[in-house]
């Protein structure tokens, strides 16, 4: 498989740098779910920093392979990647740069591919990987005041923005809840295809809108529907629901619904 012979070639190139202590996978190779059109999510620890100096993580980049192009992930959040495309075979390949320090933290356990002396494998023995899982007050706080936000797109007919609205709140809200629902991994709207069961996909299906205000209306009331039934499922009584948000956010969905396009 190409990602895998990538890997290999990577390998053979950083145990001759005395600055490399490790590489090792992460992704879908630890779930043994590569498949061709996977991209390889590589992790480099070195001795000296490397992430924060763009120069010197394109250095290493270029020198793995066909490189095309590469660019730092501060968009997801994690600057300490550089997301690269490379020729021959085309791929797209993520390489993180760490210090064995920022090693200790991580989501999960990555496949080891190098290492010197133990001192990856040492880490990993005595510290524990523990994957990001949804603050559900954090939700609950935002999800009303969002929902009137949309509601304020439909009424000055910003449908195009409602419409993307209604994705945020998938991928930000109803994938993540249901994930858990499902006892999976937390990972916005990968693989829910295979990972969701049948009646939760659909759910997720009926909050897709044509572009329309009745449809992106419809989706809406879906979504909020979705949400308070996941919410009754998942939220112990620690969570302080945002009644008054939601009572006056749902009223103004009304008002909303009642308006001329």
């Amino acid at each position: 498989m190409m990602q895998k012979e990538f890997a290999g070639k990577v390998v053979d190139i950083v145990k001759n740098d005395s600055n490399v202590i490790g590489l090792a996978v992460a992704g879908s190779w630890i779930t043994n779910e590569l498949d061709e059109y996977s991209d390889l999510d590589l992790i480099l620890i070195t001795k000296k920093k490397i992430s924060g100096d763009k120069e010197k993580m394109m250095l290493y980049a270029k020198s793995f392979g066909d490189f095309i192009s590469g660019f730092t992930g501060e968009h997801v959040g994690e600057p300490r990647v550089l997301i690269c495309l490379y020729d021959n075979p085309l791929l797209h390949v993520d390489i993180k740069f760490l210090t064995l320090p920022e090693f200790q933290t991580r989501i999960e356990n990555p496949i080891l591919l190098f290492e010197r002396n133990n001192e990856l494998t040492e880490i990993i023995s005595h510290t524990k990987a523990e994957w990001p899982q949804p603050d559900f007050q954090w939700i609950e706080d935002r999800f009303w005041t969002w929902v009137h936000y949309a509601c304020l797109k439909i009424g000055r007919g910003e449908l195009l923005e409602a419409f993307d609205f209604l994705s945020f709140l998938r991928i930000t809200v109803l994938s993540p809840l249901l994930q858990v629902k499902n006892n999976k991994q937390v990972r916005g709207l990968r693989r829910v295809e295979t990972q969701l069961s049948l009646s939760d996909l659909e759910n997720l299906k009926i909050t897709i809108a044509q572009y329309n205000k009745a449809s992106i209306i419809k989706a809406l009331d879906n979504t909020i529907s979705i949400y308070k039934t996941l919410r009754r499922k998942l939220y112990t009584d620690k969570v302080q629901f945002q009644s008054l948000a939601e009572k006056r956010s749902c009223e103004y969905l009304k008002t909303i619904k009642q308006k001329d396009t």
